[in-house]
């Protein structure tokens, strides 16, 4: 199999559109706020709505699951409130499942968490494990920054998220780490709060002893670890420094990156430098970059070429990445498989 382990519902009908607007409409005044049963979307609107995007390019590029997830800049955990939060992510947890259900050889669920700047994670649980136990999904989508940009959370490594972490270790899921849409200017979305996000929080888990607190926890750094690979001798020098184990002991059982670098260039650094077993197939299509590359022919988030293509791998790394990776660190989604 060739598993992508970082997908979106980025092409969404109009409704849930429509849903949210009115839903932040309405802040401040929630009499005004629809409720979660009045969106409304046939099993026609979603097969459309993936039919000419997803699966096309699954059966083009010869993938064949995804492990999808809500849009990731709309989770806009930065809007409203908790409550706000809490509904808006069962609407969008809740198409995810539909899909599942209408493809359940094309996608498997990962959740939306209904965090909220200011608010405890604690407060997520509820939803996670109602997306694990009843809806079948294998991990969750995890926000370092619910302020979009400002930062006004405790890092990852505090024991303020710590109540989280014990239940996605109770359920066996990781999480990708995962910012949502930038509400600072100052950072472009895509380019620039995304990548900050990444590497940010891998510096989070250098510095702390998450992983001595949380041996099994797991993490899917995404888009290609942002600047972690291109820095990788600052990162074992700053741990050398500050006197922490090497990275492969303090980091390399729980942290994995994934594949979204578009341009083969950066694959090969990512693979040359980061050990196979620590990466995860992805492309993140439909998304951030959906054009052709004009150097090459072939669309940026065509990834599988540039795995294919990248000298620093065997045959078996190519199929760790593409497939027995994911299956090891989704804990569940082996037996939703095979099952």
């Amino acid at each position: 199999m060739v598993i992508d382990c970082h997908g979106h519902y980025t092409t969404e009908p109009k409704a849930p559109f429509d849903w949210r607007k009115r839903q932040i409409d309405a802040i401040g005044d929630p009499s005004r706020a629809p409720r979660i049963d009045e969106l409304e979307i046939c099993d026609d609107q979603l097969r459309e709505s993936v039919e000419g995007a997803q699966l096309r390019l699954q059966r083009e590029r010869g993938t064949s699951l995804t492990i999808f997830s809500p849009r990731a800049s709309g989770m806009g955990h930065h809007v409203g409130d908790a409550s706000i939060s809490a509904a808006w992510s069962r609407v969008s947890n809740d198409l995810i499942f539909r899909l599942t259900k209408l493809y359940p050889k094309n996608f498997t669920g990962v959740c939306q968490l209904p965090q909220s700047t200011g608010v405890a994670p604690k407060n997520c649980i509820a939803e996670l494990e109602r997306c694990v136990n009843e809806l079948g999904f294998v991990g969750c989508n995890l926000n370092p920054d619910p302020s979009g940009g400002f930062w006004k959370e405790p890092p990852l490594s505090d024991e303020w998220w710590y109540p989280l972490y014990e239940k996605m270790v109770e359920l066996n899921v990781p999480a990708m780490v995962h910012v949502s849409a930038s509400a600072n200017s100052v950072f472009h979305a895509t380019g620039a709060h995304y990548i900050n996000g990444d590497t940010t929080a891998f510096m989070q888990f250098l510095t702390s002893d998450l992983f001595r607190d949380f041996p099994t926890l797991k993490f899917i750094i995404p888009h290609g670890g942002g600047a972690v690979p291109y820095h990788w001798g600052r990162y074992r020098g700053l741990a050398q420094d500050m006197k922490r184990p090497p990275l492969s002991e303090l980091l390399l059982n729980n942290v994995f990156f994934d594949t979204c670098v578009y341009h083969q260039a950066g694959i090969d650094l990512l693979t040359k430098v980061i050990p196979a077993k620590n990466i995860l197939f992805a492309s993140e299509m439909v998304g951030a970059v959906r054009g052709i590359d004009p150097e090459t022919g072939y669309p940026f988030d065509d990834t599988k070429r540039y795995i294919e293509q990248s000298p620093a791998l065997g045959a078996a790394e190519r199929r760790a990445i593409f497939e027995t990776n994911a299956r090891a660190v989704y804990g569940r989604l082996s037996a939703r498989l095979d099952g």
